[in-house]
């Protein structure tokens, strides 16, 4: 996607199925959907993203979360952080 300019975030509150599109980054060249990974509702939205949207890119674990859910349907399909870590790792050997 490229340097984030502008995030297009949910208010708190908003429900959202799984697959929805949650929010909307747009870079310089394109723009990219987050997709809900369950049922969910949103709890939190990272507001400094509205000022400071390439913290997307700089912070993305730490100032650049984009919203934080609740989820409220079925997440057996979900991985967990030593699942996904272990998952990147894999992909990255295959390039």
């Amino acid at each position: 996607l490229g340097e984030v300019v502008y995030c297009d975030l949910p208010d708190e509150g908003a429900t959202f199925k799984a697959s929805e599109t949650i929010c909307t980054l747009e870079s310089v060249k394109a723009v990219g959907e987050v997709y809900a990974p369950a049922d969910c509702e949103v709890v939190a939205v990272n507001e400094k993203l509205g000022d400071e949207p390439a913290l997307v890119n700089n912070s993305p674990e730490t100032d650049g979360w984009l919203v934080k859910i609740k989820l409220s349907g079925d997440a057996s399909g979900l991985m967990d952080r030593a699942e996904y870590d272990k998952l990147v790792e894999a992909e990255s050997k295959e390039d």
